[in-house]
């Protein structure tokens, strides 16, 4: 099956495509809007994993033109920031599915509509982030859209700013 993946986070991106791919996908990336529309246009995707916010623009706005382009694909909008409102807007537009970052894979799998064998179930099941994993994952985000920005990240995480240094400090758990 070739899947889409419409996302601006490169590392978040590039992983996901290679657990994707040990479970039989055919992965393409794009990090924008425009590329995203050529690249569905020329690859004709059966699934689109597609991210709602896309650097300055909005991944809803992509989804009329992607389900207009291709009818058959299904359509998976992620978010990091989810809302009753934005998931009935999605599925207004055209969404299959709905999901919040950070995804588990068995999660995502079953959005996809893939068939879980019992033998990969051990290898989701092994994927899954720590609580100590996804604290820093979340972190990192919430630091690299605020530009660096310490203080301003610690006001939105509500935590003291030497709280979250000493965070920053620490080597980046192992999933």
């Amino acid at each position: 099956m070739k899947l889409l993946i419409i996302e601006d986070d490169i590392n978040l991106a590039t992983t996901l495509a290679r657990r994707l791919t040990k479970h039989g996908f055919n992965c393409e990336i794009t990090h924008n809007h425009t590329d995203a529309l050529l690249k569905a246009r020329q690859q004709q995707p059966d699934c689109i994993l597609l991210d709602m916010k896309l650097a300055d623009e909005n991944g809803l706005s992509l989804i009329a033109p992607l389900r207009h382009l291709l009818t058959h694909a299904h359509i998976v909008l992620l978010t990091g920031f989810a809302s009753i409102a934005t998931a009935v807007e999605a599925m207004r537009l055209g969404a299959n599915d709905y999901l919040t970052k950070p995804v588990d894979m068995a999660s995502l799998l079953k959005a996809l509509k893939v068939e879980v064998a019992s033998s990969a179930v051990t290898e989701i099941s092994e994927g899954v982030m720590s609580p100590e994993r996804l604290e820093w994952e979340h972190i990192q985000h919430v630091l690299h859209s605020n530009n660096g920005n310490v203080s301003m990240t610690a006001r939105q995480l509500n935590m003291h700013r030497r709280t979250l240094q000493r965070k920053l400090q620490k080597k980046p758990v192992q999933q």
